[in-house]
């Protein structure tokens, strides 16, 4: 396998699997009924910047422009794993091996009027930062976050290395 076709696989690779994580969270949320806290919120902010600057790299690359898009993988890089540390930080919380956020809370809205405070507060759901909703094989929705976001810093990695090489090979 060349260095340019390790790198594109990687970035589709990357940009599939990021697209159906981000879709399960969406899916938990709307079809399973699961409220994402604050955090939980936060932890999505890198897929909704590192996916499209996947594809930026992946435009970039088909267009020739491999250093270019090797910078953008790196960034990437970065992204992917703020996001696994994210991650690690809310399920640490959650299994007690350090003290969560104290202003973590719910995700409902304002009051739509002043006469319906009291009904809408029936309906606002607390939803902490520091308590696992579902564990799914030992890991909360964080602690999958954690992993998946990992695999996707590693792929970035991957095609950042191998745009590297198509760079040094189209050099010599």
């Amino acid at each position: 396998m060349t260095s340019k076709t390790t790198a594109k696989a990687a970035m589709i690779v990357l940009l599939l699997g990021g697209l159906a994580v981000i879709a399960t969270a969406w899916g938990f949320q709307l079809i399973g009924g699961y409220d994402p806290c604050e955090l939980c919120l936060e932890q999505r902010v890198p897929y909704y910047v590192g996916l499209p600057l996947t594809a930026l790299a992946l435009v970039l690359g088909s267009a020739g422009r491999h250093r270019l898009a090797a910078l953008v993988m790196l960034l990437t890089v970065m992204v992917f794993a703020y996001g696994s540390g994210l991650g690690v930080y809310q399920a640490g919380a959650e299994w007690d091996f350090w003290i969560g956020p104290t202003d973590c809370g719910g995700t409902g809205g304002a009051p739509t009027s002043a006469a319906s405070l009291l009904g809408d507060l029936d309906g606002y759901r607390l939803v902490s930062c520091t308590e696992a909703a579902l564990r799914i094989l030992g890991l909360s929705f964080a602690g999958w976050n954690a992993v998946a976001s990992a695999g996707l810093a590693l792929l970035a990695l991957i095609g950042a290395i191998s745009l590297k090489g198509v760079v040094r090979e189209s050099q010599a």
